[in-house]
């Protein structure tokens, strides 16, 4: 029988950590492990916002900034370029 060593187990542990998303047993995508380039989590209504330099829900935002929830308005608020 074989023994996994220290290095070995370490290496695979490290291993699971490079993918940008979560799998379950049956390989379907764990709920919140879609996250984009800047870490938000777009299935919990997360975007960028390049002014905040955060990220954050647009319809909070809107609300608590008083601008139009739309997608423009996000864009114009957050200075997001496409």
């Amino acid at each position: 029988m074989i023994k996994p060593t220290l290095t070995s187990l370490l290496l695979l542990a490290l291993a699971g950590c490079t993918h940008s998303q979560s799998h379950d047993n049956t390989g379907n995508t764990m709920p919140g492990s879609d996250r984009d380039k800047h870490g938000c989590i777009g299935s919990a209504g997360y975007s960028w916002c390049e002014s905040k330099n955060e990220c954050v829900r647009s319809w909070e935002l809107a609300d608590d900034q008083g601008f139009d929830n739309t997608q423009a308005a996000f864009d114009a608020f957050c200075n997001n370029k496409k």
